[in-house]
Protein backbone atom coordinates (compact mmCIF):
# COMPACT_ATOMS: atom_id res chain seq x y z
CA UNK A 1 0.00 0.00 0.00
CA UNK A 2 2.77 2.43 0.97
CA UNK A 3 4.68 1.53 -2.20
CA UNK A 4 1.59 2.37 -4.30
CA UNK A 5 1.14 5.71 -2.51
CA UNK A 6 4.82 6.58 -3.00
CA UNK A 7 4.60 5.69 -6.67
CA UNK A 8 1.47 7.83 -7.07
CA UNK A 9 3.15 10.82 -5.42
CA UNK A 10 6.24 10.38 -7.63
CA UNK A 11 4.05 10.25 -10.73
CA UNK A 12 2.14 13.38 -9.66
CA UNK A 13 5.42 15.19 -9.00
CA UNK A 14 6.74 14.24 -12.42
CA UNK A 15 3.54 15.39 -14.11
CA UNK A 16 3.64 18.69 -12.24
CA UNK A 17 7.10 19.38 -13.69
CA UNK A 18 6.27 18.66 -17.29
CA UNK A 19 7.64 21.24 -19.75
CA UNK A 20 4.15 22.44 -20.65
CA UNK A 21 3.37 23.10 -16.98
CA UNK A 22 6.64 24.96 -16.48
CA UNK A 23 6.01 27.11 -19.57
CA UNK A 24 2.48 27.86 -18.43
CA UNK A 25 3.63 28.83 -14.91
CA UNK A 26 6.35 31.06 -16.36
CA UNK A 27 3.87 32.74 -18.71
CA UNK A 28 1.46 33.39 -15.83
CA UNK A 29 4.27 34.82 -13.69
CA UNK A 30 5.37 37.13 -16.50
CA UNK A 31 1.81 38.27 -17.16
CA UNK A 32 1.24 39.01 -13.46
CA UNK A 33 4.53 40.91 -13.29
CA UNK A 34 3.56 43.02 -16.30
CA UNK A 35 0.13 43.81 -14.86
CA UNK A 36 1.69 44.69 -11.49
CA UNK A 37 4.21 46.99 -13.17
CA UNK A 38 1.58 48.72 -15.29
CA UNK A 39 -0.56 49.26 -12.20
CA UNK A 40 2.10 50.48 -9.77
CA UNK A 41 4.56 52.35 -11.98
CA UNK A 42 2.35 55.41 -12.81
CA UNK A 43 1.81 56.14 -9.11
CA UNK A 44 5.49 55.53 -8.34
CA UNK A 45 6.54 57.88 -11.14
CA UNK A 46 4.20 60.61 -9.90
CA UNK A 47 5.61 60.18 -6.39
CA UNK A 48 9.29 60.47 -7.36
CA UNK A 49 8.59 63.23 -9.91
CA UNK A 50 6.82 65.31 -7.25
CA UNK A 51 10.11 65.99 -5.45
CA UNK A 52 12.71 65.49 -8.20
CA UNK A 53 14.31 68.30 -10.20
CA UNK A 54 11.64 69.40 -12.71
CA UNK A 55 14.19 69.86 -15.52
CA UNK A 56 15.40 66.27 -15.14
CA UNK A 57 11.80 65.01 -15.15
CA UNK A 58 11.09 66.92 -18.37
CA UNK A 59 14.23 65.49 -19.97
CA UNK A 60 13.10 61.94 -19.23
CA UNK A 61 15.93 61.21 -16.79
CA UNK A 62 13.58 60.38 -13.92
CA UNK A 63 12.25 56.90 -14.62
CA UNK A 64 12.59 54.61 -11.63
CA UNK A 65 14.54 56.60 -9.05
CA UNK A 66 14.36 60.28 -8.02
CA UNK A 67 17.10 62.63 -9.20
CA UNK A 68 17.86 65.70 -7.16
CA UNK A 69 15.54 67.12 -4.55
CA UNK A 70 13.15 69.96 -5.21
CA UNK A 71 10.19 70.56 -2.91
CA UNK A 72 8.91 73.65 -4.71
CA UNK A 73 5.64 71.93 -5.64
CA UNK A 74 4.87 70.85 -2.10
CA UNK A 75 5.86 74.31 -0.85
CA UNK A 76 3.35 75.93 -3.19
CA UNK A 77 0.65 73.53 -2.06
CA UNK A 78 1.14 73.67 1.71
CA UNK A 79 1.81 77.38 1.98
CA UNK A 80 -1.83 77.87 1.00
CA UNK A 81 -3.77 77.84 4.28
CA UNK A 82 -6.86 76.69 2.39
CA UNK A 83 -5.21 73.28 2.00
CA UNK A 84 -5.38 72.70 5.75
CA UNK A 85 -8.96 73.97 5.84
CA UNK A 86 -9.81 71.64 2.96
CA UNK A 87 -8.17 68.71 4.75
CA UNK A 88 -10.18 69.45 7.90
CA UNK A 89 -13.43 69.73 5.96
CA UNK A 90 -12.82 66.56 3.98
CA UNK A 91 -11.92 64.58 7.10
CA UNK A 92 -15.13 65.78 8.79
CA UNK A 93 -17.25 65.01 5.72
CA UNK A 94 -15.62 61.59 5.36
CA UNK A 95 -15.88 60.52 9.01
CA UNK A 96 -19.41 61.80 9.62
CA UNK A 97 -20.62 60.76 6.17
CA UNK A 98 -19.22 57.24 6.45
CA UNK A 99 -20.76 56.83 9.92
CA UNK A 100 -24.17 57.86 8.58
CA UNK A 101 -23.71 55.56 5.57
CA UNK A 102 -22.97 52.53 7.75
CA UNK A 103 -25.82 53.29 10.17
CA UNK A 104 -28.26 53.42 7.25
CA UNK A 105 -26.84 50.73 4.95
CA UNK A 106 -26.25 47.77 7.27
CA UNK A 107 -29.69 47.66 8.99
CA UNK A 108 -31.40 48.20 5.64
CA UNK A 109 -29.38 45.38 4.08
CA UNK A 110 -30.25 43.06 6.97
CA UNK A 111 -33.96 43.87 6.72
CA UNK A 112 -33.98 43.27 2.95
CA UNK A 113 -32.25 39.92 3.46
CA UNK A 114 -34.94 38.50 5.73
CA UNK A 115 -37.36 36.21 3.84
CA UNK A 116 -40.19 36.96 6.26
CA UNK A 117 -40.09 40.65 5.28
CA UNK A 118 -42.82 40.58 2.62
CA UNK A 119 -42.15 44.04 1.20
CA UNK A 120 -38.49 43.42 0.48
CA UNK A 121 -38.82 42.67 -3.25
CA UNK A 122 -40.81 45.83 -4.09
CA UNK A 123 -38.37 47.86 -2.00
CA UNK A 124 -35.35 46.32 -3.74
CA UNK A 125 -36.94 47.20 -7.09
CA UNK A 126 -37.44 50.82 -5.97
CA UNK A 127 -33.86 51.02 -4.72
CA UNK A 128 -32.51 49.57 -7.98
CA UNK A 129 -34.69 51.95 -10.01
CA UNK A 130 -32.76 54.91 -8.59
CA UNK A 131 -29.52 53.47 -9.97
CA UNK A 132 -30.71 53.98 -13.55
CA UNK A 133 -32.99 57.01 -13.37
CA UNK A 134 -32.61 60.36 -11.64
CA UNK A 135 -34.18 63.81 -11.80
CA UNK A 136 -31.11 65.49 -13.25
CA UNK A 137 -28.91 68.31 -12.00
CA UNK A 138 -31.37 71.23 -12.04
CA UNK A 139 -34.19 69.43 -10.15
CA UNK A 140 -31.59 68.15 -7.71
CA UNK A 141 -30.25 71.66 -7.14
CA UNK A 142 -33.77 73.02 -6.56
CA UNK A 143 -34.56 70.18 -4.17
CA UNK A 144 -31.41 70.83 -2.11
CA UNK A 145 -32.26 74.53 -2.09
CA UNK A 146 -35.77 73.88 -0.77
CA UNK A 147 -34.31 71.58 1.89
CA UNK A 148 -31.79 74.28 2.92
CA UNK A 149 -28.87 71.96 2.19
CA UNK A 150 -26.98 74.31 -0.10
CA UNK A 151 -23.69 75.62 1.27
CA UNK A 152 -23.83 73.34 4.33
CA UNK A 153 -21.84 70.27 5.30
CA UNK A 154 -25.03 68.17 5.17
CA UNK A 155 -25.14 68.39 1.38
CA UNK A 156 -22.13 66.04 1.43
CA UNK A 157 -23.78 63.60 3.85
CA UNK A 158 -27.57 63.33 3.68
CA UNK A 159 -28.19 63.00 -0.10
CA UNK A 160 -25.72 60.11 -0.34
CA UNK A 161 -26.60 58.47 2.97
CA UNK A 162 -27.34 55.23 1.10
CA UNK A 163 -25.50 53.80 -1.87
CA UNK A 164 -27.71 51.21 -3.57
CA UNK A 165 -24.76 49.22 -4.94
CA UNK A 166 -23.29 48.86 -1.44
CA UNK A 167 -26.74 47.98 -0.11
CA UNK A 168 -27.06 45.11 -2.58
CA UNK A 169 -23.59 43.81 -1.70
CA UNK A 170 -24.36 43.86 2.03
CA UNK A 171 -27.74 42.20 1.50
CA UNK A 172 -26.09 39.43 -0.53
CA UNK A 173 -23.62 38.89 2.29
CA UNK A 174 -26.36 38.43 4.89
CA UNK A 175 -28.25 36.04 2.60
CA UNK A 176 -25.27 33.89 1.62
CA UNK A 177 -22.79 34.02 4.48
CA UNK A 178 -24.77 33.91 7.75
CA UNK A 179 -26.53 30.57 8.39
CA UNK A 180 -30.25 30.73 9.05
CA UNK A 181 -29.71 28.30 11.93
CA UNK A 182 -28.11 31.14 13.91
CA UNK A 183 -31.31 33.15 13.66
CA UNK A 184 -33.41 30.17 14.69
CA UNK A 185 -31.17 29.59 17.71
CA UNK A 186 -31.39 33.27 18.66
CA UNK A 187 -35.19 33.20 18.40
CA UNK A 188 -35.32 30.14 20.66
CA UNK A 189 -33.24 32.08 23.20
CA UNK A 190 -35.78 34.90 23.06
CA UNK A 191 -33.93 37.38 20.83
CA UNK A 192 -35.84 39.66 18.49
CA UNK A 193 -34.56 40.98 15.14
CA UNK A 194 -32.87 44.01 16.69
CA UNK A 195 -31.01 41.91 19.25
CA UNK A 196 -30.05 39.29 16.66
CA UNK A 197 -28.76 41.96 14.26
CA UNK A 198 -26.74 43.78 16.92
CA UNK A 199 -25.37 40.80 18.84
CA UNK A 200 -25.01 38.11 16.16
CA UNK A 201 -25.22 39.34 12.57
CA UNK A 202 -23.16 42.52 12.94
CA UNK A 203 -20.19 40.93 14.81
CA UNK A 204 -20.01 38.29 12.05
CA UNK A 205 -19.92 40.97 9.34
CA UNK A 206 -16.40 42.34 9.83
CA UNK A 207 -15.39 41.50 6.26
CA UNK A 208 -18.32 43.20 4.57
CA UNK A 209 -18.24 46.09 7.06
CA UNK A 210 -14.64 46.83 6.08
CA UNK A 211 -15.36 46.59 2.36
CA UNK A 212 -18.44 48.82 2.48
CA UNK A 213 -16.67 51.27 4.76
CA UNK A 214 -13.73 51.51 2.35
CA UNK A 215 -16.10 52.18 -0.55
CA UNK A 216 -17.81 54.97 1.37
CA UNK A 217 -14.54 56.50 2.57
CA UNK A 218 -13.19 56.68 -0.98
CA UNK A 219 -16.52 58.06 -2.22
CA UNK A 220 -16.50 60.90 0.32
CA UNK A 221 -12.78 61.59 0.03
CA UNK A 222 -12.95 61.98 -3.75
CA UNK A 223 -16.23 63.91 -3.79
CA UNK A 224 -15.43 66.82 -6.09
CA UNK A 225 -18.72 67.47 -7.86
CA UNK A 226 -20.73 68.27 -4.72
CA UNK A 227 -18.32 71.00 -3.68
CA UNK A 228 -18.20 72.39 -7.21
CA UNK A 229 -21.98 72.76 -7.63
CA UNK A 230 -23.52 73.09 -4.17
CA UNK A 231 -20.87 74.90 -2.07
CA UNK A 232 -20.00 78.60 -2.43
CA UNK A 233 -18.31 79.31 0.90
CA UNK A 234 -14.54 78.75 0.64
CA UNK A 235 -14.40 77.79 4.32
CA UNK A 236 -16.63 74.77 3.57
CA UNK A 237 -14.91 73.56 0.41
CA UNK A 238 -13.48 70.01 0.49
CA UNK A 239 -9.84 69.26 -0.19
CA UNK A 240 -10.49 68.24 -3.79
CA UNK A 241 -11.87 71.68 -4.64
CA UNK A 242 -8.94 73.43 -2.95
CA UNK A 243 -6.44 71.35 -4.90
CA UNK A 244 -8.36 72.03 -8.10
CA UNK A 245 -8.12 75.78 -7.47
CA UNK A 246 -4.38 75.45 -6.85
CA UNK A 247 -3.97 73.64 -10.17
CA UNK A 248 -5.98 76.26 -12.04
CA UNK A 249 -4.08 79.10 -10.41
CA UNK A 250 -0.70 77.57 -11.19
CA UNK A 251 -1.49 77.07 -14.87
CA UNK A 252 -0.01 80.56 -15.17
CA UNK A 253 3.39 78.92 -14.68
CA UNK A 254 2.98 77.16 -18.00
CA UNK A 255 2.93 80.46 -19.90
CA UNK A 256 4.57 82.86 -17.49
CA UNK A 257 8.10 84.00 -16.83
CA UNK A 258 10.77 81.66 -18.01
CA UNK A 259 8.89 80.41 -21.02
CA UNK A 260 9.91 80.96 -24.58
CA UNK A 261 7.31 82.65 -26.74
CA UNK A 262 4.49 81.38 -24.53
CA UNK A 263 5.03 77.82 -25.72
CA UNK A 264 4.89 76.48 -22.17
CA UNK A 265 8.29 74.77 -22.41
CA UNK A 266 10.24 76.92 -19.91
CA UNK A 267 10.75 76.74 -16.18
CA UNK A 268 7.18 77.84 -15.53
CA UNK A 269 5.72 74.79 -17.22
CA UNK A 270 8.17 72.52 -15.39
CA UNK A 271 7.13 73.79 -11.97
CA UNK A 272 3.45 73.65 -12.95
CA UNK A 273 3.89 69.95 -13.71
CA UNK A 274 5.63 69.41 -10.39
CA UNK A 275 2.72 71.04 -8.60
CA UNK A 276 0.34 68.68 -10.43
CA UNK A 277 2.35 65.68 -9.24
CA UNK A 278 2.32 67.03 -5.68
CA UNK A 279 -1.43 67.56 -5.78
CA UNK A 280 -1.98 63.94 -6.83
CA UNK A 281 0.12 62.68 -3.91
CA UNK A 282 -1.53 64.98 -1.37
CA UNK A 283 -4.99 63.88 -2.50
CA UNK A 284 -4.25 60.14 -2.70
CA UNK A 285 -1.88 59.48 0.20
CA UNK A 286 -4.41 59.17 3.07
CA UNK A 287 -6.48 56.53 1.27
CA UNK A 288 -3.32 54.65 0.23
CA UNK A 289 -2.20 54.59 3.88
CA UNK A 290 -5.57 53.31 5.13
CA UNK A 291 -5.98 50.52 2.58
CA UNK A 292 -3.28 48.08 3.86
CA UNK A 293 -4.90 47.92 7.30
CA UNK A 294 -8.20 46.59 5.92
CA UNK A 295 -6.84 44.69 2.92
CA UNK A 296 -7.38 41.27 4.53
CA UNK A 297 -11.06 42.06 5.06
CA UNK A 298 -11.33 43.55 1.58
CA UNK A 299 -10.01 40.33 0.03
CA UNK A 300 -12.71 38.36 1.85
CA UNK A 301 -15.44 40.82 1.02
CA UNK A 302 -14.88 40.87 -2.72
CA UNK A 303 -15.42 37.09 -2.78
CA UNK A 304 -18.97 37.43 -1.44
CA UNK A 305 -21.32 35.61 -3.74
CA UNK A 306 -18.50 34.13 -5.84
CA UNK A 307 -19.22 30.59 -4.59
CA UNK A 308 -22.74 29.29 -4.19
CA UNK A 309 -23.31 26.16 -2.15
Amino acid sequence: MSTHVTSTRRTTRIRSHRPSDIIFAAAVAILVAVILFVTIYPLWFVFIASFSQPALVAQGKVLFLPHGTNLFGYGQIFQDTRVWTGYKNTIIYTVVGTAVNMIVTMPAAYALSRPEFKARRPLIFLFAFTMFFSGGLIPTYLLYKNLNLLNTMWVFILPCALNVYNLIIARSFYEASIPEELHEAAVIDGANHFQYFWRVALPLSKAILSVIMLYYVVQHWNDFFTGLVFIRDYDKQPLQMVLRDILVRNQAFAGGAGTSGGTGQGYGALYADQIKYGVIIVASLPVIIIYPFIQKYFDKGVMIGAVKG
